[in-house]
C-alpha cells in the first residue's frame, strides 16, 4: 500500500525576544530565547519525510531553530519578514519522529536583537497505510 500523510497540528502562541525587547503581543505569552517542548503524538515507528508549517510574526533575522525532539533542521529555519510569514521547512528524516510522544521546540538565535512571535506550528510526515 503507499504510504499516508499524517500531521499534528500545535498552538505556540509565543513571543521570544531578549528582556530588553518585546513587541507587545496580547495573545503571545513572552518566553524569553525558546519556548517550552510542545508535545505531539505519532502513532508510528516509521514516519519519515517530516516537515514544518510554521506561522510567525515580525521575524528580524536569519538563524532562529525550530527543534524536533531537540534535533535541528539545518540551514535557516525561518527567513526574516515583517507581519506575519507562513514559511514551511523541511527535516526529511533528521527530524527522527518516534511513536508516541514527541516535542517541539523554537530557539531564538541569542545572537542577535531580535523579537519575533509563532503563532501555530504544523507537524507534517509521511508513513505507512496500515499505521
Amino acid at each position: 500500500m503507499p504510504p499516508r500523510a499524517n500531521y499534528a497540528t500545535i498552538h505556540v502562541g509565543a513571543q521570544l525576544g531578549p528582556e530588553t525587547r518585546t513587541l507587545d503581543l496580547d495573545w503571545a505569552d513572552d518566553v524569553g530565547d525558546e519556548t517550552d517542548a510542545h508535545e505531539f503524538d505519532v502513532p508510528t515507528a516509521d514516519a519519515a519525510d517530516t516537515y514544518v508549517g510554521i506561522q510567525a510574526f515580525d521575524v528580524g533575522a536569519y538563524g532562529h531553530e525550530i527543534l524536533i525532539n531537540g534535533q535541528r533542521s539545518g540551514g535557516f529555519d525561518i527567513p526574516p519578514s515583517d507581519g506575519w510569514q507562513y514559511w514551511v521547512d523541511t527535516f526529511g528524516d533528521a527530524a527522527s519522529l518516534v511513536a508516541g510522544v514527541n516535542d517541539l521546540r523554537i530557539a531564538r538565535d541569542t545572537d542577535t536583537d531580535d523579537a519575533f512571535a509563532v503563532g501555530t506550528v504544523t507537524v507534517h510526515w509521511r508513513e505507512p497505510s496500515d499505521a
